[in-house]
């Protein structure tokens, strides 16, 4: 027996349907290099949240691909960003010091059961509270470090943009395009240009780091069914190799690149991304679109029932889970 009340008791009934809340699409997760940023602002392997990528720019020192990174992503938006800075290689000769920089950027477990490199952003949700879904490795994203890209992406269930490391001919990239086959990557060729403010001169500027910029700013206004392709990138002035396209001519280098699953770049009303391939190897997500549409649709159900895990099962809990 329940022990003697005079007086008025409240039940509260609390079944019933949730909201389903789509996920926030547009958070960029990038590694890069920058051996002056400030290291409070930037500590190594450490994932680092960003809100203001602009002003973030200002303890990004001036070496390194953070900088410059962060600026091609400023230009296009003003998205949620995560950053890991790893060390750069030492060595006596480039390819020593590149070497030794692939393999901080893949990453390990140290000593301390610490992620490093591209596995510290398998912890960013933990240490930032959000989870990167728009990665890249930009200017530095060799074909070791897009084949460690591809496993963080579909660990994640994000999106990741590489480039064609070391090709100069539309020949080497079609055979590049051949390492791959996973649908959460895209492989993009060439680089745009852009002025470098360091140097005061035209120069090289990463696309892909314009890829997660405009990804996210894509997400932001227009949603995540959209793609990369035909929409016009800001701060840039230039294409760093020549590509042949028209809109209506078949047979053209675009459509070469774009029939081999590469992303190319074009320069009608502005500069723009052409292509929308994956490097998929089923057909089914064949487009960059049909693997984010999957992948956000998986992420939102999940979410969306966290609230029903180990609840006891009941006819009523059923219900609202269905």
């Amino acid at each position: 027996m329940s022990d003697y009340h005079h007086g008025v008791q409240v039940l509260e009934i609390n079944d019933g349907t949730r909201v389903i809340s789509t996920v926030s699409t547009a958070i960029v997760g990038m590694v890069c290099t920058a051996s002056d940023a400030d290291a409070e602002t930037f500590p190594l392997n450490k994932p680092v949240l960003i809100t203001n990528v602009q002003s973030a720019i200002a303890k990004a020192g001036k070496k390194g691909t953070l900088a410059a990174s962060l600026q091609a992503i400023a230009d296009q938006s003003k998205p949620v960003t995560v950053v890991v800075r790893v060390e750069d290689g030492t060595g006596e000769d480039e390819e020593t010091k590149l070497a030794q920089t692939v393999s901080n950027i893949i990453g390990t477990t140290d000593e301390n059961g610490q992620y490093t490199g591209l596995k510290a952003l398998l912890a960013a949700e933990s240490v930032t509270g959000v989870k990167p879904r728009i990665l890249g490795v930009p200017g530095l994203d060799t074909k070791e470090v897009a084949v460690a890209l591809a496993s963080v992406c579909q660990k994640l269930r994000a999106f990741g943009y590489i480039s064609a490391w070391g090709c100069k001919t539309i020949s080497e990239v079609k055979a590049y395009r051949q390492n791959f086959s996973q649908r959460e990557l895209m492989v993009i060729w060439p680089d745009f240009l852009a002025w470098d403010t360091v140097t005061s001169t035209t120069a090289t500027a990463y696309a892909t780091a314009r890829a997660l910029g405009l990804r996210a700013k894509i997400d932001q206004e227009q949603g995540w069914h959209k793609t990369l392709s035909n929409v016009g990138v800001n701060g840039v002035t230039g294409i760093s190799a020549s590509v042949f396209w028209d809109l209506q001519e078949s047979g053209t280098d675009a459509d070469l690149l774009n029939e081999s699953g590469v992303t190319t770049l074009i320069r009608r009303d502005g500069f723009r991304f052409w292509g929308n391939r994956t490097c998929s190897d089923d057909p089914l997500f064949l487009f960059e679109n049909y693997t984010r549409t999957a992948q956000v649709l998986a992420d939102t159900m999940a979410e969306a029932h966290m609230w029903a895990v180990d609840k006891p099962i009941t006819a009523t809990l059923i219900r609202d889970i269905v």
